[in-house]
């Protein structure tokens, strides 16, 4: 008798089971024929036959016959008798041998019961089945031929839903009654499954339907509003032009949300409520955002260098730092590198460089001036729960700009204040930081905003007063004054024919020569960068203009006419002195607006060994003078009872200006060895740097500056500290011809030089 594994089948005395035959060959290595003998027995779970052992089967089978073997791949097998399992062997060619012993059945089913049960689910069954398209003309013709429940069973086996464990608890019973009643039971609970499951699919089949059609008259509504509105484009109403806008503006997900919320919002408040102006203004801003990423453009490098040398004369070592940015950009595809931080005196040319990164670029170019901000709010937005809400100038910008990746210059980052309101200078660490400023929250956006592809430059005069987390998420890049040089041709190649086209002259009505522009530059105008030179020019060309109209001649300026046309003396320059005073020395020191010489005087007088200095000196500097004191003492222990026998007067001219900072330590030390010893000092030789205890001379800033002052001034010898010496590398060729510069790192290396003190 042949055996065979199945799985999950439902097999009870009497019913027909059809089983397939391909489960048959993949079991017992062949197909059956019919009229064989066949024992099913159970797996517990579903293997293939190289797999199985004996404990991977229930210990009840079935025996029974093939009574028929279609061609359809299915054969019908009638279910005799249950058998007890007693052993199981399974050989190593797969093949299986059984001990079994035949299960006796409790007769006591009632004939009448049970036919009354098989009527009954047959009723149950056409209900159930009858009007499905399906099955129900084949159920119809089988219904006569079902002599027991059984056979109902065998029919919808493969369609149960029972596990293997219930469908054995059936096949276990030994009671012939109660093994029909819980058959009855099964089928029933397949019955209602069914019935459940019909009544779910009809109704989400409605739920289609009806989803369906609604789509459907959306689309239609839709293609007829767009059909009326390219008609009629004048009378689309503003909360349409808002849907559609919403629709095709590529927001992400959280502010489309938003606005779609908002729109709806309005439609159900209608537009004469008190919030509706609030509404319709935060839909229109939000509508006129640039929301979808730019394409990335192909960046020409050649094309970036020749327009930021067609704006911008010198700053060599700037333009080399945007090209690295630029070209790091071309190669990346993207937004990339450091927040650039530029820093140096006013009219320098910061905020202008970025226009021409911009240009370079090819993008939209943005300003947004932070000079006295202290609000927050200024930065992130107001809430919208406040009257007059806006949004911060961040986003204003990018708004502005109608782009999602500007160029923005953030103008004077330096002059941020702090107030009740908050720190403004707090809110900006989010838009540099380009780890978070892909999803930067507007307040009153309330939605996240991709700053990732803005191009963010700063600028500030002085980096001291910004603070320390801000200015560590940007790369300073200093930009030094120009030399006199430089601002001729500056001059010459922008600011004249600027100058000339805003009066309406041309370069044939009004002549101004190379001498005029130096000396505007050297007697009209006090500064590291050409702002100033640019309103002498101006000037000069509105007062030409006035001629020529008059007149209707043109003007040539001369050393003579200057004057007069300039309406103005020349500016008092600091000089170097024409006669040199013991207790005198020249320094040089930076000022915001660049370079300047100042002298150092010093002077006895009868006392007690006070200490007396004016000028109106901040404490770093009081501190260098002290420490200058001391120096001196040590370095010439031989006068140092003129120190307690008079009293010491130190001053800085000019008393009115605030001064201070430790690069004037050597020329306060110089100053004082000049005094002890009687030698006066050149006035022509300069010096800066800071002095320590260990007569070191450490090094300063603003070197290029402090020496361009020196050049202007007349100064013809600079000391400088040795460490100092790389930075020459950033003084201009010309300013460096005209100077002798000495690096010297003691301060001893200095009196001997100038012979205040012997050598060792």
């Amino acid at each position: 008798m042949a055996v065979v594994p199945v799985y999950n089948i439902l097999a009870v005395p009497g019913a027909n089971i059809p089983l397939s035959l391909e489960r048959f060959e993949k079991m017992i290595g062949r197909v059956p024929v019919s009229g064989e003998r066949v024992t099913l027995i159970f797996m517990k779970e579903d293997k293939n036959r190289e797999e199985l052992n004996a404990e991977d089967f229930y210990t009840i089978g079935v025996s029974g016959t093939v009574t028929e073997v279609g061609d359809q791949g299915v054969l019908v097998f009638r279910c005799n008798t249950r058998v007890d399992l007693k052993s199981i062997n399974i050989y190593p060619d797969h093949s299986i041998d059984l001990d079994v012993e035949r299960r006796q059945d409790i007769e006591d089913l009632d004939d009448a019961v049970s036919a009354k049960r098989l009527k009954h689910m047959k009723q149950l069954m056409l209900e159930a089945y009858g009007e499905n398209p399906q099955f129900g003309p084949m159920l119809r013709g089988m219904i006569s031929r079902w002599a027991s429940l059984g056979d109902i069973a065998g029919i919808v086996n493969r369609w149960l839903i029972n596990s293997p464990e219930e469908k054995m608890a059936v096949l276990s019973e030994d009671s012939r009654n109660l093994r029909e009643q819980k058959l009855e039971e099964l089928l029933r609970e397949n019955l209602e499954f069914h019935k459940v499951n019909t009544e779910a699919n009809s109704a989400q089949e409605e739920e289609y339907q009806k989803m369906y059609r609604e789509n459907a008259l959306k689309k239609q509504i839709e293609y007829l509003q767009k059909q009326l509105d390219s008609l009629h484009p004048e009378k689309v109403s503003d909360l349409r032009r808002f849907e559609l806008k919403i629709q095709d503006l590529g927001m992400n997900e959280s502010a489309k949300a938003e606005a779609e919320k908002v729109l709806k919002r309005l439609q159900q408040e209608g537009q004469q409520t008190a919030e509706s102006g609030m509404l319709y203004d935060y839909l229109d801003y939000v509508t006129n955002l640039p929301w979808k990423k730019e394409s990335a453009q192909e960046i020409d490098l050649a094309a970036a260098e020749q327009v930021l040398e067609e704006d911008h004369y010198g700053l060599k070592k700037v333009k080399n730092r945007i090209l690295q940015q630029i070209a790091v950009m071309s190669l990346k595809g993207q937004q990339s590198g450091s927040i650039l931080l530029f820093v140096g005196a006013p009219g320098t040319g910061k905020t202008s460089i970025g226009a021409s990164i911009a240009r370079a670029l090819g993008r939209k170019y943005v300003r947004v001036s932070l000079g006295g901000v202290r609000d927050e709010a200024d930065i992130r937005g107001h809430r919208r729960t406040y009257i007059g809400a806006m949004a911060g100038r961040i986003i204003d910008g990018i708004k502005k700009s109608g782009v999602s990746n500007p160029v923005m210059v953030l103008d004077e980052v330096d002059k941020l204040s702090t107030s009740f309101h908050g720190d403004p200078a707090s809110a900006l660490l989010e838009v540099l930081d380009p780890e978070q400023n892909h999803s930067f929250t507007d307040h009153y956006l309330n939605v996240p905003y991709d700053l990732s592809d803005v191009l963010f430059v700063c600028t500030a005069n002085s980096a001291e007063t910004i603070p320390g987390p801000l200015l560590n998420r940007m790369e300073v890049i200093p930009f030094q004054g120009y030399s006199p040089l430089e601002k001729k041709e500056i001059a010459k190649r922008h600011l004249l024919p600027k100058a000339l086209e805003a009066v309406g002259l041309t370069a044939e009505q009004l002549e101004i020569g190379d001498d005029i522009l130096e000396t505007l530059i050297s007697d009209y105008t006090r500064e590291s960068g050409v702002r100033g030179l640019k309103r002498c020019l101006d000037k000069l060309c509105r007062g030409a203009a006035v001629r020529f109209v008059r007149d209707k001649q043109t003007l040539t300026v001369t050393k003579e006419n200057l004057r007069e046309l300039m309406d103005s003396h020349p500016l008092p320059h600091r000089a170097v002195r024409a006669h040199s005073t013991p207790g005198v020395v020249t320094g040089l020191a930076w000022t915001a607006v660049g370079g300047e010489i100042l002298y150092i005087e010093t002077m006895f007088t009868k006392g007690s060994g006070k200490i007396h200095v004016t000028g109106q000196l901040g404490s770093v500097m009081k501190e260098s003078a002290e420490l200058a004191v001391s120096k001196v003492k040590a370095l010439f222990p031989e006068e140092a009872q003129r120190f307690s026998e008079n009293d010491l007067h130190i001053h800085v001219p000019d008393g009115a200006t605030p001064k201070d900072g430790p690069s004037a330590g050597i020329t306060l030390t110089t100053a004082l060895a000049s005094l002890v010893t009687g030698k006066p000092v050149p006035a022509t030789v300069g010096m800066t740097g800071e002095v320590s205890l260990q007569s070191e001379v450490k090094p300063i800033g603003g070197l290029p500056e402090k020496l361009m002052a020196a050049e202007r001034a007349g100064v013809k010898t600079v000391f400088i500290p040795a460490d100092n010496e790389q930075d020459l590398a950033d003084v201009a060729p010309e300013v460096l011809e005209k100077l002798e510069v000495i690096p010297v790192r003691e301060v001893s290396e200095v009196l001997t030089r100038l012979g205040l003190l012997e050598k060792a």
